[in-house]
C-alpha cells in the first residue's frame, strides 16, 4: 500500500516476470467500485496494461461545475486504487502502488503492479470486509462519543498513507469548523450552474449512479451542511449528539499526486471507521471553495492542505448508493 508499496510519482516500475490477467482484473472490479465519490459520479476506469492495473480517470463523468480542476475525481481515483489494491491481497494477489498522473499519460492516476504471492494480512482482511458495508450516514447520530482507542486507529490510518487526520475538539472549535462549512455551503448555493449540475445527478428512481433521494435524508438538528439530494429528513436519534466527532484529514500539498494519495488515505480512513462501527459522513463544500479551505488551513493552524471534513460518529447504518455494472468500467488490455 502507499506507506511500503508506493513508489514517488513518475518513479519507474520495478521489473517483475508477474503479471495479472483479465481475470485478476475482473474480480478485483466489483470492490475498487465500491469507492466514494462526489454526487456518485463514479469517475473511474480500470485497465490491464502489460500485466499490470491502471486506474484512469474517465472525463466523461466529471463534474464542470462541482469539480472544475478535477479534485474530487483524484480523491475518488485513489479511493478505487485502494479498494483495487485490497481485492488483489485478499485474492493472493497483492500489489505495488505507483500514484500518477504518469508523465508519459496522465489519464493513469495509479498503476498496481503485481508484488511476490503472499496470504493476505489481518488488517487488509478487515479492511477489505468493510468496502462492502461501507455506506455515508448523513442522519442524526447517538451521543456516544468515540473512544480514544478509536480516534488513534482513525488518526493511524491517514498517516499509514502518508496523510494527517486533525480530530476537531471542543465546542468552540467545532463550531468554527461548521461555520466555515456553513457559509461554504451558501457560496455553492448560489452558483446556479452548481446547483443544476447537482440536481443532475438527484436520481428519483433505480439508476446505475448519482444519489437516490431514499438514501439522502439527512439528520436535521445537524451543524454541518448537507447536500440537497432530496428525501425527508431523518427523526433525530434519541438524545442525538449536538456536535459528532469533526475529522479533516489532509496532504503535505496539493499536487495531483497528492490528492491522489489524499483520496487513497481517505478510503483506508472511511474503511477503518466501518470497521469500528463507525458512521461517517462526508462534508466537502470547505474544499470546493477557495476562500473557506483557507480559513479551514488557518483555523487548524495545520502545516499542509485540507482535502475532506468528516462528521463521525455511532448511529444507525448509512443507505447504500448504487454502482455501476463492473464490466462497464474495464477497458481493454493494452499490451
Amino acid at each position: 500500500m502507499v506507506s511500503a508499496g508506493t513508489q514517488p510519482e513518475g518513479a519507474a516500475m520495478a521489473t517483475t516476470t508477474l503479471r495479472y490477467t483479465r481475470d485478476d482484473l475482473l474480480d478485483a472490479a466489483p470492490a475498487a467500485g465500491r469507492a466514494p465519490s462526489m454526487h456518485n459520479s463514479q469517475p473511474w476506469r480500470f485497465r490491464l496494461h502489460d500485466g499490470a492495473i491502471d486506474v484512469l480517470l474517465d472525463a466523461d463523468r466529471a463534474l464542470p461545475a462541482a469539480d472544475p480542476h478535477g479534485w474530487g475525481a483524484r480523491l475518488a481515483c485513489g479511493a478505487a486504487a485502494l479498494n483495487l489494491e485490497l481485492a488483489l491481497a485478499i485474492a493472493g494477489r497483492p500489489a505495488d502502488l505507483t500514484l500518477g498522473p504518469l508523465p508519459n499519460d496522465p489519464s493513469v492516476l495509479a498503476r498496481l503492479t503485481p508484488a511476490a504471492r503472499r496470504p493476505p494480512t489481518p488488517t487488509e482482511q478487515s479492511l477489505y470486509a468493510a468496502i462492502a458495508l461501507r455506506h455515508s450516514n448523513r442522519g442524526a447520530l447517538r451521543p456516544d462519543p468515540v473512544p480514544p482507542a478509536e480516534r488513534l486507529r482513525l488518526r493511524q490510518a491517514a498517516e499509514t498513507e502518508g496523510c494527517w487526520l486533525e480530530l476537531v475538539v471542543g465546542s468552540v472549535a467545532v463550531e468554527a469548523v461548521a461555520g466555515i462549512a456553513r457559509v461554504a455551503d451558501r457560496t455553492l448555493a448560489r452558483d446556479a450552474a452548481y446547483m443544476a449540475e447537482l440536481e443532475q445527478w438527484r436520481r428519483f428512481s433505480h439508476s446505475p449512479d448519482g444519489v437516490p433521494t431514499d438514501s439522502a435524508a439527512v439528520d436535521p438538528s445537524g451543524s454541518m451542511p448537507q447536500r440537497p439530494f432530496g428525501g425527508p429528513g431523518q427523526p433525530e436519534a434519541d438524545n442525538p449528539s449536538a456536535e459528532p466527532l469533526i475529522a479533516v484529514l489532509g496532504s503535505a500539498t496539493d499536487s495531483p499526486a497528492e490528492q491522489v494519495r489524499a483520496g487513497i488515505a481517505l478510503q483506508r480512513v472511511l474503511l477503518t471507521a466501518t470497521d469500528a462501527r463507525l458512521a461517517v459522513s462526508m462534508v466537502s463544500q470547505p474544499i470546493e471553495v477557495p476562500s473557506a479551505r483557507e480559513q479551514l488551513r488557518l483555523a487548524l493552524r495545520r502545516f499542509g492542505v485540507a482535502q475532506m471534513v468528516m462528521r463521525v460518529g455511532y448511529g444507525p447504518p448509512g443507505w447504500p448508493t448504487p454502482r455501476r455494472d463492473p464490466a462497464e468500467t474495464v477497458d481493454a488490455a493494452v499490451e
